[in-house]
Parts: C-alpha cells; structure tokens; sequence
C-alpha cells in the first residue's frame, strides 16, 4: 500500500460515520417519559441532595468512579512534536479507546489551549469534580514532570502521566525478568540509557527503586554524555551527572550490562553490540524503528536478550501492558493518587505473569506453542487476557496497603472474577486472530477480484502481513476498478483463467478434474469446459495447494460452490455433512451461530454432524465451545417430535467426542440467564458459565436470529464459515464490508496453518 494510499485509509476509518472514535452511551433505561424524568427533572434532584449531604455518595450516583479524563496540550504529540491541542484529538480518543477496550474504563479526552504549566495545572484541578481520575498526556519535557508533580500534590484523584510512567513500569518488569534469566545482579549492572526525556527520567528512577545503583546509570541525550562538565543540564538530569565523566556513547558500551534506548532509530551500531560484557541487555524502545534492529542485534550477539517497542518481535515494551490496568485498580478502591507502591506492584505483577504457563489463546494468537519463560519471552504478550485481572488487583492491594484507598476490597477472588466478567470471553479474540495469522501467512485466492470491497480486503491483508493475496477475475476490470477507487495493488497476483495465459493451466486442471469425476458423469471435455469456471478453477487451485485458502464474495451460489468444493477438495475425515457458521462479536464475548446456511431442514443425525464440526472449528480458534441446542423449550417441558430427539443428540455427541461441553434443549433467553437457571435448572452446563455456541433447529431461524442480532446490536462478524471441507473455502455475502473479509481471510489462514 502506497504513502498516499494509507494516508486515505487513515483518514477515512476516522471521518467515516460518525466522525471520530468515541460516543458516549446511556447506562440507564430512556425509553418512557417516567424513565426521562427520573434521568433528569425531577428524579434527578434525589441524588443531587444525597451527594451535597455526602461529597463519596458521587461514586455511587454517577460515572465517577469508572470515569478517568484523558488530557493534553499538544505539545509533545506522539512523534510529530508540538502540533497543538486540536490536532492531538484524534490521539487522545485512540487513548480513551485503549482504556474501554483493556480495561473497561470510560474516557473523556480534554484537549487545553495553553502551555504555561502553572495555567495549565489551575485548569485541570478545577476539573477534579468530574473524574475519578486523569490521565495525562503528550505534555513536553520537562513542563510534564513540573505539572504531574503539582497536580499529585492538590488532586484527591489519581494523576499519571503516562509517557513517563508507563515505559518506565513495562521496562523495569522487563529488565528484573532479564537481569534473572541472565544471572546478572541488578544492584551491579552498570546501565547505559540513551535518551533523557520524560520517559526515560521515570525509567531511570524506577529502575532505582528495584535495586539499580545511581553510580552504574550513565546517561546520553542529544548533545553527549549527561556529565559534571556539563553547564546545559536541566534539574532532572543533574542527579545522573554526579561522578561522571564525558565519555562516548560506544565506549560506554564497552562496560554496559544493559542498553536502554529511548532516543531514535538506527543511533547504535552493531560493533557496539559486540563490544558489550557477556549476557547483555538491549532495551531498544524508539518507535516505529529501535536504535538497532532486532534481527542485527540478536545475530551479532547470541547470548543477548532484546526488547523493542515493536510487535512483530519477541519481547514488546508496550504502554498497553500497563495503564489500563493501573487506572482500574485505582478506580475501584477510590485511590486519592498512584503512588510508587502501586506502580512497583504493577512493576512485579507484570513480571510475575510471564513466568506463568501461557494460556492456549495467547499461544494461539502468536502461532508458538513453547512461548515460556525466557531470553524471547521476559515480559507478557500485550493480548494476556490475564493482566486485567492479574495487575489491577496487585495495584488495588498496594493503594489500600499504603493508605491512600477510599474503599476497600475483602474478596479478593470474587474481584477478580468480576474483573473478568466485566469485558466478557475472550475479548480480545479479534486481535488475536490476526496476530496469529501474521505469524505464518498464507495464499488467499478471493475469486471475486472485481469487487471494490475485495480489492480494498486484499491490499489491506497485504499491508497488514495477515495473507499473501490473489485476485481472480478479469484484469483488465480489476485494474480500472482499482484506478478508479485510489486502491493500490501493486505486488498482488491476478488470476484471469479465460485468457490465453492460462490454456496450459486449465487443460491440466481439466485432465486432474477428469480424474477425480469421470464416474459422475463428466467426459475429458466437460471437466475441460468446467476448468474456465473461477469456482471449479479456485477449489483446484486449492486442491493442488497452489494456494492455502479460497473466498467467494457470491453467496447467491452457494449450494453451487459447496457441490464443486465437495467434488474437487473433498470432507474432512469422519465428517458427514458440511455445516455453515457465523461468529458474532457481541458485548457476551464471541458467541457461534450454526447451522446457518447448508442443511436446510436438518434430521438429529445431521444435528450431531453440525454440533461436532462447529466444536472443532471453535476448538481450532483456541476458545473452549459450550454448545447450547437452541429450541422453544427448556429440558423436556415440551416433547414433541422435534423436542424428543435433543437427549438422542446429546448422547450421540458426547459418544463421538467426550469433551464437548453440550445443553439442550433450551430456549435462547435462558441458556444466557445464569440466576434464572440455577433456580430452576441448577443441573444445566449454563448455570455457572453461558453458552458460545448456538445450535439451531434448522437454516430459517439460525439465519433469522443471527441477521437480526448483527443488524440491531451491531455486531461485528465473522463469516459464513464452511464447516467440514478438507481445505479452507468459504462463502460469504454479496457486499461483505471490508473488515468482514479481512476478518474471514485471518480466520481463513489460521485453518491453513492447523492443516
């Protein structure tokens, strides 16, 4: 994708719809006057006169308490510099989009026109009312470290300046993990850090804090060696001068245990790698390129272990790893600040967690099944859907151990199952899926290259290192659509199979389809005639592993494509019927919809066919399937002859498979109702965890349900998914938007890499 290509790109998903990335969404019911009226006038006084009587009763009237500000003036803005308070809105709506994604934690971004710091701190106090706590951000040095300090001081809320404190807390987790697996002692490793802005101040003073010595940091910024011949140093770097001397940034490698890089790309050369002591340790963390990459650092040196800020690489320093978590436990126990017992117990938590057996759906999202403790894993993966509940606890325990928690917490494991429950199942399968498929791309075939939508999928997959594309269609139609709509495709392969070029391919496709059906009917020259089809075309491509993956955006063929792909790649073993299955990602988690598409009218046996080829094909994307068999019944209330086979099919899967977790039958607002079920139907697999997938009687309602779903909750979605063939092929809408092919394509490459 070209400069100018993801320029538009950007642009567009921001301005697209309703421009920006926030909204903000009511909590409480607003559909009848009544419900108006006690949202304001004149319900709205009771709380008001409770919270005025008592200031705390603010926590439990209004969004406070899960409600931090996200504020900045503009002037040190990622790395495009001072660029103003509006033009770093859209960065400060991407931070509150972080805090609710990780951590459920609501944001409002507050962009201030002003640089005098003192001016700047009488604003954002006058603001404490409002939040529970702020956030402050790309605020330059060294204004940020005078501003944080005072706001600290005057606020009752918790205040962090993330810039500084969050690389500080990710990296020192990082280097007490890596000074162990290296047998080094943190309190005599001499550390040479290059970069002396705000995150680097706080890097160094935690670093202090778990056992550096202030003698063994040697400090660089842009004009030399931080020393006691310098007359230009400001007041937070004078305290790392003391003692030392002018030096050069390569001899100060020659004694250096570890590298701490803060500054730009490309500084640090790989003869200065060579030079370190043995077992070094290189922190490379300038964005997007580290001072040396990782691939010259690691072959130049094979007894080092090297972290970036970059998320193709082993060892990711990553801010996400730590402040939505830190604001959530400060949150939850009314915090009046984030002081340094909190951050060190973020410090070690983090630590602690990657010497954890890894969860399936970590090792799953990066394709590495031997992701343990060591040179390449000394800090979690940012996708660990156990820092939530991992950091945010150990940050509330150490604020009502210090002090300065308002409330506090007594069960700590039924807070940290709350923690869970609060962003659902596996929140983070969306990312996770395309992590893992970037991990080993494959070939993709879309066999409807004309369409804008696939054109704009492909080049983004290409971008994005999710899959290798390829375009089948008419190439000269391709190429003007693609002129026409500003889509650069330039590095995709087109596939015309009706032009000369391909001749020799499809005599020989047609001679291999021969083969394959020349007892159903098909002569050598109707498997010829059949080979210029695209569909019977793709399927052997497929076949012949030419490509990995095959997606048709021509869902009106279905039935058509299923019957070729059965022909020419054939079922899986032990699998007798295809099934259809859409994945929905709603605020429950994601949650399976089968059979969706191919069995129309489906008989008990051919429900056990879909109950088992669903289970795998969820088993594959590394979430556990809870199968729920979806009637208008509940456990025998009604028997029928449709009713009466549900404990036949139950038995008959869990004879082929003891391990799938199956209900049934039971109506859809129940198998979700855990209070209902444990009342009633305490013997249910739902009365403590709820169902992900849905097993529906036939196609009519599980198309119904799931459009209906999509189109009034929104949801985004995955599919339809063909269930059962021995290869990847998939069918999906006529105007599948762009993310829903992105989305099969990923999904489309993990089932390539589990063949």
């Amino acid at each position: 994708m070209s400069i100018e290509s993801k320029k538009l790109e950007a642009l567009h998903y921001h301005a697209k719809g309703r421009p920006g990335k926030i909204t903000v969404v009511p909590t409480k019911e607003t559909k009848t006057q009544k419900d108006l009226s006690l949202a304001y006038s004149p319900g709205v006084a009771e709380p008001c006169l409770e919270i005025a009587k008592q200031i705390e009763d603010v926590y439990k009237y209004t969004a406070k308490g899960n409600l931090v500000a996200v504020i900045t003036n503009g002037t040190a803005v990622l790395g495009l510099g001072d660029i103003g308070p509006e033009a770093s809105k859209p960065v400060m709506e991407g931070k509150g989009v972080l805090f609710k994604v990780f951590a459920d934690i609501d944001v409002f971004d507050i962009e201030i026109n002003e640089k005098d710091p003192k001016k700047f701190i009488e604003i954002v106090k006058s603001l404490e009312p409002t939040f529970g706590g702020i956030n402050l951000e790309d605020i330059k040095a060294p204004e940020c470290f005078e501003i944080e300090d005072a706001l600290k001081k005057s606020l009752k809320i918790p205040v962090m300046h993330d810039d500084q404190h969050g690389t500080a807390i990710i990296s020192t987790a990082g280097l007490i993990n890596a000074l162990e697996v290296q047998q080094k002692d943190i309190s005599k490793v001499k550390l040479v850090v290059n970069g002396a802005g705000a995150a680097a101040i706080s890097c160094m003073s935690l670093y202090l804090e778990v056992g550096v010595k202030m003698e063994n940091i040697f400090l660089f910024d842009s004009k030399g060696c931080v020393c006691e011949s310098r007359k230009d140093l400001t007041e937070s770097k004078i305290p790392f001068a003391k003692g030392k001397k002018d030096i050069s940034l390569a001899d100060a490698f020659q004694f250096a245990d570890v590298f701490i890089g803060l500054s730009k790309g490309n500084v640090v050369s790989e003869a200065m790698v060579k030079s370190m002591p043995p077992k070094p340790i290189v922190f490379a963390m300038a964005n997007p390129d580290p001072e040396i990459p990782y691939d010259v650092a690691t072959a130049c040196r094979k007894d080092i272990i090297m972290a970036t800020g970059r998320s193709d690489f082993p060892n990711q320093i990553n801010n996400v790893l730590g402040f939505p978590y830190i604001f959530r436990g400060a949150l939850d126990v009314k915090a009046t600040t984030i002081n340094e017992q909190m951050k060190l117990a973020a410090v070690y938590a983090i630590a602690k967690l990657a010497k954890e057996p890894v969860p399936s759906i970590v090792s799953m999202a990066y394709n590495n099944q031997n992701l343990n403790y060591g040179a390449e894993y000394v800090i979690p993966k940012p996708f660990d859907p156990r820092l939530l509940a991992t950091v945010s606890p150990a940050v509330a325990d150490a604020a009502i151990k210090s002090g300065v928690a308002k409330s506090t917490i007594t069960d700590w494991e039924k807070y940290k199952h709350d923690l869970n429950e609060r962003l659902g199942v596996d929140p983070l399968l969306i990312r996770i899926l395309h992590t893992r498929a970037k991990t080993d791309p494959k070939k993709i075939l879309y066999m409807n290259g004309e369409q804008t939508n696939v054109l704009k999928a492909a080049t983004q997959v290409l971008e994005e290192k999710i899959a290798y594309p390829i375009l089948m269609g008419n190439k000269e139609i391709i190429v003007r659509n693609a002129e026409a709509n500003k889509i650069n495709i330039e590095g995709i392969e087109i596939i015309d199979q009706r032009s000369p070029a391909y001749s020799q391919k499809v005599d020989a496709f047609g001679e291999l389809l021969f083969h394959k059906m020349y007892r159903k009917g098909v002569n050598k020259l109707d498997a010829k005639r059949l080979m210029k089809d695209r569909v019977h075309f793709a399927c052997m491509m497929l076949a012949q592993g030419e490509v990995d993956a095959a997606i048709s955006s021509d869902a009106m063929r279905l039935a058509d494509i299923i019957s070729k792909g059965l022909n020419i790649i054939g079922r899986k073993n032990n699998i007798a019927r295809i099934a259809g299955m859409y994945l929905l990602f709603t605020e429950k988690g994601p949650i399976f919809f089968a059979d969706t598409n191919v069995i129309l009218n489906p008989k008990p046996e051919d429900i056990v066919e879909i109950c088992l080829v669903a289970a795998q094909k969820v088993k594959e994307l590394g979430i556990t399937p809870r199968l729920a068999l979806l009637s208008y019944s509940n456990y025998g209330s009604i028997r029928n002859n449709q009713t009466k086979h549900y404990p036949k099919i139950i038995e008959l899967v869990k004879q082929r498979d003891p391990s799938i977790i199956i209900d049934g039958e039971v109506q859809g607002i129940y198998a979700f109702d855990k209070k209902v079920l444990q009342e009633n139907y305490p013997f249910s697999e739902f009365a403590q965890e709820p169902p992900n997938v849905l097993i529906f009687p036939d196609v009519a309602s599980a198309n119904i349900a799931y459009n209906l779903m999509q189109e009034f909750l929104q949801c985004e979605s995955v599919g339809p998914m063909l269930l059962g063939l021995q290869k990847p092929l998939h069918v999906v809408q006529l105007g599948s938007s762009v993310r829903q092919l992105v989305n099969i394509s990923a999904i489309s490459v993990i089932e390539s890499q589990n063949l």
